[in-house]
């Protein structure tokens, strides 16, 4: 490898091979091997900045399978992290929903908190974390501002003092006199050593709790998390979260064809007039340093029968106006439709991934920037690609092709580009004056 060639540690190079040659998307590494996207991501960090200043923002990604729709989300995702967001993430399935008769849009609620993600646990089940870093943050800015020492009584007075002002701004909004009341609990536990009371108070904020009673016995409270009010602790966590010193919070919901899916029209309609109220709370300032995106596959928003538009007050809000059309997309409208990565994109990525292969594995890279180009040129040159190929499927077919190749060194990269399973999409491998073609193209 060349010495300019950036070295990839190999727990991440690993991580991302296998992730991708697996079909999903690495929650690591990503920087590594995101090319495109630049007007999304800049569309979606402007967001982020409107967040961080009081705001809010719900943004639909829309595209088929394997289109890079969660990779995106997942590059947002690492990038809020990194600039001091509280992250929570989860994929909708038939038993997690926006709104359910059993208890699925609970679950939902349950899997994004229990995701609940920080630059210092990115990989979930922060709550405890940011809460206990919370407490400890305003005890040392009490010790700053006073003077006083840890064990002094006046200490504890001030430092009460502080809670008490954040409580008071949650205790205003919907539900927030329940919630002030357990993050106050919790402080005290937290001082007193009462681990006990601690986990059955984040356990409430998990909405584990079933019955009424059951959280009147072991907290005092008669109230609940439940399939029709999680929602509204999302809103109320974001708050916390900045009153916490982050800056705000963003939700990631991925795989909304699961609301599509469901076979009841009465039950899909309930789960769109969730969507509905979240929509209309983060464009109404109802909502505060809170960022919702939501991943679809095209079918599932548009379809007026069974998708997010045959809720008539959602189409109205959410489709195109009459200026855009193809390769005319309003970056700032809640709905942005993913464009295919272009062949020199996709160009780019399989040299990223073939540097990180070469670099895990420890051999001097051999694929020239020339096989390269015929490679890509070869996929998309299959029948019917430029419509239905995803960057999904060139990637396992590359990772495919680099694994082949480390492991039978003496077979040369022509003959599998050429093989009949290779090919078999195509009448022909592709010629040398179509490959030539293409990289003049290209490069």
């Amino acid at each position: 490898m060349s010495e300019d060639r950036i070295k990839v540690p190999k727990r991440i190079a690993q991580t991302v091979i296998n992730s991708l040659k697996g079909g999903v998307v690495p929650r690591i590494g990503l920087p590594y091997i995101t090319v495109g996207r630049k007007n999304e991501i800049q569309a979606l960090l402007h967001d982020v900045d409107i967040i961080a200043d009081g705001g809010a923002s719900f943004r639909f990604i829309v595209g088929k399978y394997g289109s890079g729709k969660s990779f995106l989300i997942q590059t947002i995702r690492n990038y809020v992290m990194d600039k001091g967001f509280v992250v929570a993430d989860a994929d909708l399935s038939p038993e997690r929903r926006l709104q359910g008769t059993r208890g699925q849009g609970l679950a939902t609620y349950r899997e994004l908190i229990g995701n609940l993600s920080t630059k210092t646990r990115p990989e979930g089940g922060a709550l405890t974390l940011v809460l206990d870093r919370w407490i400890n943050s305003v005890q040392t800015q009490t010790l700053q501002e006073t003077g006083l020492e840890f064990g002094d009584p006046g200490l504890a007075k001030e430092v009460d003092k502080k809670i008490y002002a954040v409580t008071l701004q949650i205790s205003e909004m919907v539900h927030g006199y329940e919630f002030a009341s357990l993050i106050s609990r919790y402080y005290h536990a937290y001082l007193d050593g009462d681990d006990e009371m601690k986990m059955k108070i984040v356990r409430w904020f998990r909405g584990e709790y079933s019955l009424k009673r059951e959280a009147k016995e072991e907290l005092g409270i008669n109230i609940i998390i439940t399939d029709d009010d999680w929602y509204d602790y999302l809103k109320l966590f974001a708050v916390f979260f900045r009153l916490a010193g982050y800056l705000g919070m963003m939700i990631m919901i991925d795989e909304l064809v699961n609301i599509y899916k469901i076979p009841n029209s009465i039950t899909r309609q309930y789960n769109y007039e969730k969507m509905l109220t979240m929509y209309n709370d983060t464009l109404q300032g109802k909502a505060k340093y809170l960022g919702i995106i939501m991943g679809s596959t095209p079918q599932a928003l548009e379809d007026r029968r069974r998708g997010v538009y045959s809720y008539e007050a959602l189409r109205s809000r959410l489709s195109q106006g009459k200026f855009q059309g193809e390769n005319m997309h309003d970056m700032f409208a809640p709905v942005i439709c993913l464009e295919p990565l272009t062949p020199e994109e996709m160009l780019v990525l399989c040299e990223k991934l073939s540097d990180m292969h070469a670099g895990l594995y420890q051999y001097d890279r051999k694929i020239t920037t020339s096989q390269l180009g015929g490679f890509i040129s070869l996929e998309y040159s299959r029948v019917g690609a430029q419509q239905n190929i995803t960057p999904r499927e060139i990637i396992r077919d590359f990772i495919e092709l680099l694994n082949l190749m480390y492991q039978k060194p003496d077979v040369d990269m022509n003959v599998l580009l050429g093989s009949q399973e290779f090919t078999y999409a195509k009448p022909e491998a592709v010629s040398d004056e179509a490959e030539a073609g293409f990289l003049e193209f290209t490069l």
